[in-house]
């Protein structure tokens, strides 16, 4: 199985400070060969440091290593510039975008607290308001309730005098009836009455009308 290293270039060049000091920046670049010597033709002009290479063979006679690029290139470069971790300036760049990210993420937990915090205290009221909600509910039902009960049992009073009052008027109108049965009745009788009184008279009056006189006779 073949290991990934990484390319660092650590070549060194003379330099002459005059007014202040300067160093020589890692950005450098190592040429890719066809073969594992310098005199082999150069197929990458220049691979820079921290680039990653897949490792294919050594010799270590040649003092070259065979490589394979990210995009599959093979060739040979100087075993001297290969290392098996990332470049200091590439940990560096790496830390550097880790603690970016770590900064990112700690302002969003952050974040998310204080939202949480806010959430729990706008909670604690919205429950707060809901228990005197609850409350005004209860005795709004409880009035309710009361002028309902209250309400039936009037109900019940009003029904109860209208059936009182239907047998009243029932009452009223047999009485009323009876009434106009017994006037009729005693018209009645003294219709009856009187054509008696008349029929005895005509009556009485035929008997008279009909016995002789006593002069007749003498």
């Amino acid at each position: 199985m073949h290991k990934r290293i990484v390319l660092l270039v650590c070549l060194l060049s003379p330099t002459f400070a005059f007014a202040a000091t300067q160093y020589i920046t890692d950005q450098l670049t190592v040429p890719l060969r066809r073969g594992p010597s310098n005199g082999h033709k150069i197929i990458h002009a220049g691979l820079p440091s921290g680039t990653p290479l897949e490792i294919v063979s050594e010799d270590k006679a040649s003092g070259f290593t065979q490589v394979r690029t990210m995009s599959g290139t093979d060739g040979w470069v100087p075993s001297q510039y290969l290392v098996v971790e990332p470049s200091a300036r590439d940990r560096l760049t790496a830390a550097g975008k880790r603690v970016e990210s770590l900064t990112v993420e700690l302002q969003t937990l952050r974040q998310s607290v204080k939202t949480e915090q806010s959430a729990r205290s706008s909670a604690e009221n919205t429950s707060g308001d809901l228990g005197k909600n609850v409350k005004r509910l209860e005795a709004e039902l409880s009035e309710i309730r009361r002028v309902s009960a209250s309400a039936v049992a009037q109900y019940e009073e009003n029904r109860a005098l209208k059936s009182q009052n239907a047998e009243l008027q029932q009452a009223v109108t047999e009485q009323t009836q009876q009434l106009k049965t017994l006037r009729s009745n005693s018209l009645l009788r003294w219709l009856l009455a009187g054509g008696g009184l008349m029929a005895l008279g005509l009556i009485f009056g035929v008997v008279i009308k009909s016995r002789p006189k006593r002069g007749a006779g003498w």
